[in-house]
């Protein structure tokens, strides 16, 4: 059974910026299951960052809280948990949060908190990419089934 790495936040897991998270139906997740060992990461608190915590936005090669603060570390850290945990498991594919500063793949938002979308990719998303490995937001998870 092949591995895939998972946001953590769609599994259920409450590590959102907020608190919360962004499970996905229990149908869904279940039928991934019986596919794939899923395997969970959730970047920006394997780089350090606390829960509840500061929303945060790519500026750049920067990554920025609302109020100025630079975490560019801390997502860079997580990004490399991430890539870590994929070639010890052997992930080729992973599926993340959409338009998340760490896991956001095609689209993010632009850094201003307005949430303006535009091309790009987040921290991790774009370490993983590098690395050959697939990353699909959570709403192509259809092409996993």
């Amino acid at each position: 059974m092949k591995t895939l790495l998972v946001s953590a936040c769609l599994l259920g897991e409450k590590c959102k910026y907020n608190g919360r998270d962004n499970a996905l139906p229990e149908k869904t997740l279940a039928a991934l299951r019986e596919r794939y060992r899923l395997l969970p990461v959730c970047p920006e608190t394997a780089g350090g960052l606390p829960i509840p915590r500061e929303p945060a936005e790519r500026q750049g090669e920067r990554v920025v809280s609302r109020s100025g603060r630079d975490v560019t570390a801390q997502y860079r850290s997580g990004a490399a948990f991430a890539l870590r945990l994929a070639r010890e498991n052997a992930c080729d594919t992973a599926l993340f949060k959409e338009r998340s500063p760490s896991c956001g793949s095609g689209e993010i938002y632009d850094g201003s908190f307005s949430h303006t979308v535009i091309a790009g990719d987040g921290v991790t998303a774009e370490a993983l990419k590098k690395e050959g490995v697939a990353v699909l937001g959570e709403s192509k998870v259809q092409l996993l089934m």
